[in-house]
């Protein structure tokens, strides 16, 4: 099997999707920022002082999704009619969860690890100041559902 963003000569290229009917796509992925409890008490309490987190990660994150195309480079715009983040805080950290919709010739896969990984970002930015050995782990598709290949969840 050939790599679809390889031409004949092995240069990089966009893949023509202009063939494709669309169709609807969902994906969805997942990351963590794990965090020390005094900052998860933090989070929890809105005592931060740069503000809520959790909605600066929230916003960062849907942002960029929309703006994926511009951050990889080979990734086409797209029609995203839904973007949804969710920031769970958990006992060693807080789960980034994030879904992103569309009727499109081509998924949204790029869209949703790129909404995780902003979102983890921007998370960490606002607690930098009080725990800077914050790691950002696993950053992974969860599932993803449309087009040709059908449907994908993790095991």
């Amino acid at each position: 099997m050939g790599l679809s963003h390889l031409d004949g000569k092995g240069q990089a290229r966009m893949v023509d999707v202009g063939h494709k009917p669309p169709t609807q796509r969902q994906a969805t992925a997942r990351g963590k920022v794990l965090l020390n409890p005094q900052v998860l008490e933090l989070i929890a309490q809105g005592g931060l002082p740069k503000g809520d987190a959790l909605a600066v990660a929230r916003i960062a994150g849907i942002q960029a999704a929309k703006r994926t195309p511009e951050l990889i480079p080979l990734c086409h715009p797209l029609p995203i009619s839904a973007v949804s983040l969710d920031l769970t805080p958990q006992a060693d950290g807080v789960l980034i969860e994030a879904t992103v919709k569309t009727t499109a010739p081509t998924g949204v896969e790029m869209e949703a690890l790129t909404a995780v990984s902003v979102a983890a970002l921007a998370l960490y930015d606002m607690i930098k100041s009080m725990q800077r050995d914050a790691v950002i782990e696993g950053i992974w598709l969860v599932a993803k559902s449309g087009g040709k290949s059908g449907t994908y969840t993790r095991k």
